[in-house]
């Protein structure tokens, strides 16, 4: 059987049964003090502005202590198995994700490897055997974590700029295409009009067909409207933002089936923001039609809303039948849809109007059924 890349690593830096035997007595002596390493850890992280902002500062660190006290204590108590690369896998793919650059990796790491030398010092300083078998296996153990984390980081890294590549050339393409189908589409609505106004308006077929024409005139202008918007920096207008408002103004625009309950609670407490209600209430509006379309003929859509310190938060359910995991990894990504009718811009429109408002979008799925997407904006004293 084939070596792993895991085993292959292992074996580069001789990470053997002895070490993790070192890895584990460390851990009974550390293990108390993984609070305050998280504490020393995030600290030295929130000195630095680019990493500050890649972990949109100190509303998540938080939650980022309680994973990163999960993650020391997986790192030495194992076991050190494929399922242990993999989750390490995520992590560089999330670096990749949130923009951090690679050098705060390698800064991080040292700030743990300091912080656990002086808990082997301590410990260890009357046993020289055990504290150089200790300082091995965390040395080799570290180095390991920096391997796959760049791995998977340079692979993911690739796969992006593979993505950028493709995208610019599709942008390209459709600003010659999209201006090109504009005019066309205009002569069409012109003579709709004038047909309507005609003896043939009252012929009761003709009127049907009059009117599914001026339907997909006006899905064909959408469409060209989405593949524009996609590829040009449209100003956002900066002024106050009440998202009941934009809210209750989107709900105009969805139509579902008689069975389909959409509510919100919590909107009406939310402060006044600044941006684009026009651009937010396109969000809405992507974001409700792809519930309304999941759900069919029955189901419950709900948007819930809060506020913190630094950003309000939003959230969108529906319990239609969620999204599948390899679907999750693509689905902000252009031209990326399961309907079959569509183009797949909905979603990315929604994470670009988002983030240009300096918030962010992320799905976290439901247990069960459904699908579940988390807004963040930030509030006025935040900039856009």
């Amino acid at each position: 059987m084939a070596e792993t890349l895991f085993e292959e690593l292992k074996r580069y830096v001789g990470f053997g049964p002895e070490d993790e035997q070192a890895l584990r007595a460390l851990h009974e002596v550390a293990q108390p003090e993984f609070p305050a390493i998280a504490e020393v850890f995030y600290a030295r992280i929130l000195e630095h502005e680019g990493a500050r902002s890649a972990l949109a500062g100190e509303s998540q660190v938080g939650h980022l202590k309680v994973t990163l006290r999960a993650w020391m204590e997986q790192l030495l108590r194992g076991p050190w198995d494929e399922n242990y690369y993999n989750l390490r896998c995520r992590i560089g793919r999330m670096h990749v994700r949130i923009a951090l650059p690679q050098h705060y990796m390698f800064g991080s790491m040292n700030t743990l490897r300091q912080e656990f030398n002086r808990i082997i010092d301590e410990n260890y300083a009357r046993q020289p055997e055990v504290l150089r078998a200790a300082r091995v296996a965390l040395g080799k153990i570290l180095d390991l974590e920096l391997a796959i984390m760049l791995h998977t980081y340079r692979e993911d890294l690739l796969a992006q700029q593979a993505r950028n590549e493709r995208l610019s050339t599709f942008g390209q393409l459709v600003g010659s295409i999209g201006h090109e189908l504009r005019n066309p589409l205009g002569v069409i609505e012109t003579s709709l009009f004038i047909l309507k106004g005609r003896p043939l308006a009252s012929d009761e077929r003709a009127t049907k067909h009059l009117e599914r024409i001026g339907e997909q005139v006006t899905l064909a202008n959408r469409i060209v409207s989405d593949l524009l918007d996609m590829i040009r920096d449209k100003p956002l207008k900066r002024e106050p933002l009440r998202l009941d408002e934009v809210w209750k103004d989107a709900l105009t625009s969805v139509q579902g089936a008689p069975g389909v309950s959409i509510q919100a609670e919590g909107l009406e407490g939310l402060p006044t923001l600044q941006g684009d209600p026009g651009q937010m209430r396109q969000v809405f509006v992507n974001l409700l039609e792809n519930a309304v379309q999941a759900l069919g003929e029955t189901g419950t859509v709900t948007l819930s809303a809060s506020s913190g310190p630094e950003a309000v938060e939003l959230i969108l359910e529906d319990s239609g039948p969620g999204v599948s995991e390899p679907i999750r990894r693509r689905m902000f990504e252009p031209l990326m849809t399961t309907k079959a009718r569509g183009i797949g811009l909905g979603l990315p429109l929604v994470k670009r109007i988002i983030e240009r408002h300096g918030g962010s979008i992320v799905y976290a799925p439901r247990e069960g059924r459904g699908a579940r997407f988390v807004l963040k904006l930030p509030l006025p004293t935040s900039s856009l």
